[in-house]
């Protein structure tokens, strides 16, 4: 786990861990080793900080996150050194997708956001690039991740409640003849079965 990892999420542990109240269930089927695909809702924009405190004691999360975060350059270093991978949503980023498919390889976990986008309170389509890692590393161990009250975290002085559950996929990692996309939408559906989309006003 790297320092600026380590750092970035200590900034962040009192908001999440006190103030949220954050409460973890199934922490356990995340391995702490070998190549791990990590799924989760995406609500918020403190999911990806949520996760990766929510599987510290388990493991360093290296999440695909959205390029544009890397033009403010401060943010860009330290998102660099914690691991993460910037992804270009607007095009097709094979180059991105090809990173991750080899740090997957090399055994990481990595943690992708299979709608691509905070949901804003609409049902947003799943993309195929989620399914396109799986395949890509039938090896690597499938786990869901469903993320709840996080979106309350700055509506002060509410105080949230938030919860992350790691679970495995209940029709199992792959399917036979199973697509790129139609494993995202599976997956997807069933995040979302455990993390309903919030209403607009929940969001941060």
């Amino acid at each position: 786990m790297s320092w600026a990892y380590r750092f970035a999420l200590l900034l962040v542990w009192p908001i999440v861990r006190w103030w949220g109240r954050l409460a973890v269930a199934g922490a356990e089927l995340l391995p702490k080793t070998g190549p791990t695909l990590l799924f989760a809702n995406h609500d918020s924009m403190w999911d990806p900080m949520v996760l990766g405190i929510a599987a510290f004691d388990r493991r360093q999360v290296r999440a695909l996150a959205i390029s544009t975060l890397w033009q403010k350059r401060p943010l860009g270093w330290i998102l660099d050194r914690m691991g993460q991978i910037p992804i270009d949503r607007d095009r097709g980023d094979s180059a991105a997708l090809q990173r991750a498919i080899d740090e997957l390889s090399d055994g990481a976990c990595i943690g992708v956001f299979p709608e691509g986008t905070v949901s804003r309170g609409r049902n947003v389509r799943p993309r195929s690039g989620a399914g396109r890692l799986a395949l890509a590393v039938p090896e690597a161990t499938v786990v869901c991740a469903a993320v709840v009250g996080e979106g309350d975290i700055p509506r002060f002085p509410k105080r949230p409640r938030i919860q992350v559950t790691f679970f495995r996929p209940g029709l199992g990692d792959h399917l036979a003849g199973e697509s790129a996309a139609e494993f995202s939408t599976r997956i997807t559906a069933e995040i979302r079965g455990r993390a309903p989309i919030p209403v607009l006003g929940g969001q941060s």
